[in-house]
């Protein structure tokens, strides 16, 4: 889906940020598009950003309260959610307000309005859709199955991790929830019988 995105745009590095830091974050479309670049910036903000030198701590509110997720370094920078952050803000030349800025002036300049969160479920399935993610399916089925939600499931059906550090990143207060989003779940990942010595 990334390379589907014009890296030699603004709005290309804008949207391989969000894409990438929606996914490594496990959050919602309207937590994407409601980061700002530090603490307490806009009214209408949601959470911050820390970028830290081993990786993004992410402060959010969400309807639970305040909750951190931390993002690490990724294994190489084409995928990497803190090079591709980093590279946004900078090229952009945000310091204050909205991460997700609309880009203006056909691609020149950065606005201060924040996104639309619809935007999000728009990139998400413009993009799968452009990667031929799910290319078994009829167009219009596989448009109905990617959304702005995508990247939470995704990350929760795909992270090969003890269930409860994605219980921690989604947010979630419950296991049996973290275990909804979980799309291809490997039940047998942990092998108790093995791990017993059996």
């Amino acid at each position: 889906m990334l390379e589907t995105l014009d890296r030699g745009t603004l709005r290309g590095l804008r949207d391989r940020a969000m894409l990438l830091l929606g996914f490594a974050c496990g959050v919602c479309r309207s937590e994407i598009v409601g980061l700002d670049a530090a603490r307490d910036q806009t009214e209408d903000g949601r959470g911050w950003v820390e970028v830290l030198n081993k990786g993004i701590l992410v402060t959010l509110r969400g309807k639970t309260g305040w909750r951190e997720a931390e993002i690490g370094r990724g294994s190489s920078d084409a995928t990497c959610p803190v090079v591709a952050l980093q590279t946004w803000l900078k090229l952009a030349r945000i310091g204050h307000g909205p991460l997700s800025s609309r880009v203006t002036g056909q691609g020149k300049a950065v606005g201060s309005e924040r996104l639309n969160d619809q935007e999000v479920a728009r990139l998400v399935k413009r993009t799968a859709l452009a990667a031929g993610v799910r290319g078994d399916l009829p167009e219009g089925e596989r448009e109905m199955k990617f959304s702005g939600h995508s990247l939470r499931a995704g990350l929760a059906s795909s992270a090969e991790v003890d269930e409860r550090y994605v219980q921690k990143q989604l947010g979630h207060a419950s296991a049996e929830m973290t275990r909804k989003y979980q799309r291809r779940r490997d039940r047998f990942r942990v092998n108790l019988t093995k791990a017993s010595g059996l």
